[in-house]
């Protein structure tokens, strides 16, 4: 699971870095914070709207498209996968 996370997230830090024409991250990029935190919104809608009832395979892909955008925002502030993990982490620890 966190080969696959890994990868998108190099791929997303790399067009933050090389930016590529055409590129959906960069047109993110490009638009700022605030507009990939309106998707991330959306994304969450979606996800609520197919779990009440368009079925799994539509929740795999909402979650996943949520799960994109959330990788976006860490690139976008500077911040990683790595940090949310030592967050829960943080939180999950014995005693």
């Amino acid at each position: 699971m966190t080969d696959i996370l890994t990868h998108v997230f190099a791929t997303i830090e790399d067009r933050k870095t090389n930016p590529k024409p055409g590129s959906y991250t960069n047109s993110l990029f490009d638009a700022g914070e605030d507009e990939i935190v309106k998707k991330i919104g959306e994304e969450a809608v979606e996800v609520i709207l197919a779990v009440k009832g368009q079925g799994d395979t539509r929740v795999i892909s909402e979650l996943a498209d949520l799960a994109y955008h959330c990788l976006v925002l860490l690139a976008q502030r500077g911040l990683s996968p790595e940090d949310v993990a030592a967050e829960l982490e943080r939180r999950h620890r014995p005693g």
